[in-house]
């Protein structure tokens, strides 16, 4: 068995292309403005906030961790994920707050719950993702999934600090886990949810090569989440039982298609690296008994198990080599439906010697879990 702590570690060739993040400062900016935005919350009412910010904390939680879950796959940059959620706990919420006072608030709850919120707050959500289509960026747009998780994300944050604002905004105790159990309870998801539509109109418009057909997919999406957010925003004001109906027969079946699209996607993207996997082993990127096990979710965690009896250097090495063999799948597949610019060539050629680096790193692990299957059978 090789010798991980003494092995000789091989330094991964420096990428062309800027590895794809979010910069420090950017994050660090709205990580203070959310901080800013808290102190307010707090400010006017203590204790109901802390209320407040404990439970909702605690929900959303729930509601990143899914996220995460889903992201397995093909894990984001982790900044990019961190710089998301505090885009809608900061941006997106100012933004937000400024138009709807300016243009909305009229008085009128119609005008301003269930059509300037609606239209204000997906806008002020779904800026984020047509940044994410801009430059660099655009590389991590992948999948549907990547774009569900990315919007469910902003959504998250925006939530985060929308339900802290409210439950804090009760008149007493009572009104606050009142106002906590309908937001927290039936609604965790609903910002999230909501974004989803705009997530999925990202999603089609980066399969088009119109420019015209690009906006028509981006402004589908935006319009199906101000549809979805008016209607759980108008039902709120004809009353509980409008409220409960629509929470039933509308919003619960929305999350579960939204769930199962969400899986359906994540099942897309392992077929779409199953089938690279043949022409990576023919360009000798990978070994056969390498294509075995990196197809599909289970026998990449059951690999990466093995791998981690080596030592923790073994397993990092080895998800290291399985998640580039991801990245590079899916750019040899925006190659062969015909969106092979010069940007996707050069990213190719990029990841192309990372997957060759990061192999040989990952050779001794990979050594020894090919002599544990000889032992004991391949991964299933």
């Amino acid at each position: 068995m090789p010798d991980y702590a003494d092995r000789m570690h091989y330094p991964l060739m420096p990428r062309k292309l800027r590895k794809v993040g979010a910069p420090l400062a950017a994050i660090i900016a709205l990580g203070t403005l959310t901080a800013l935005i808290l102190m307010l919350v707090f400010a006017t009412n203590p204790v109901g906030a802390t209320f407040g910010f404990i439970l909702t904390s605690v929900a959303m939680t729930v509601v990143v961790g899914s996220y995460l879950w889903l992201d397995r796959w093909e894990p984001e940059p982790p900044r990019l994920l961190i710089m998301a959620f505090l885009w809608g706990a900061s941006v997106a919420l100012v933004i937000a707050l400024i138009v709807e006072m300016t243009f909305f608030n009229t008085g009128n709850q119609w005008i301003s719950s269930a059509v300037g919120a609606p239209l204000v707050e997906e806008a002020a959500k779904g800026l984020f993702l047509l940044i994410m289509m801009t430059g660099r960026r655009r590389n991590e747009l992948n999948s549907l999934t990547d774009c569900l998780v990315f919007a469910g994300l902003v959504g998250a944050g925006f939530g985060w600090i929308e339900d802290i604002f409210y439950i804090a905004s009760g008149e007493n105790l009572a009104a606050s886990v009142v106002t906590a159990a309908i937001r927290l309870v039936m609604g965790p998801f609903a910002h999230s949810l909501f974004t989803s539509f705009f997530g999925i109109g990202v999603y089609f418009a980066l399969q088009q090569r119109s420019a015209l057909a690009k906006v028509g997919w981006i402004l589908l999406g935006y319009l199906g989440a101000v549809l979805v957010h008016a209607l759980w925003n108008g039902s709120t004001l004809l009353g509980a039982g409008y409220y409960f109906g629509a929470y039933v027969l509308w919003l619960v079946p929305m999350f579960a298609a939204m769930i199962t699209l969400a899986v359906f996607s994540r099942r897309h993207e392992q077929q779409v690296v199953a089938a690279k996997l043949p022409g990576m082993v023919q360009a000798g990127l990978i070994t056969p008994a390498d294509a075995s096990w990196l197809g599909s979710m289970q026998t990449r965690s059951q690999a990466l198990a093995v791998a981690k009896r080596f030592g923790k250097q073994a397993h990092a090495a080895t998800r290291t080599f399985a998640r580039q063999v991801v990245t590079l799948a899916f750019v040899r597949d925006r190659i062969d439906r015909g969106f092979g610019d010069e940007r996707v060539q050069a990213a190719f050629n990029d990841e192309t010697q990372w997957l060759r680096a990061a192999r040989v790193d990952a050779e001794p692990a990979l050594a020894a879990m090919a002599m544990a299957q000889l032992r004991s059978g391949p991964v299933r």
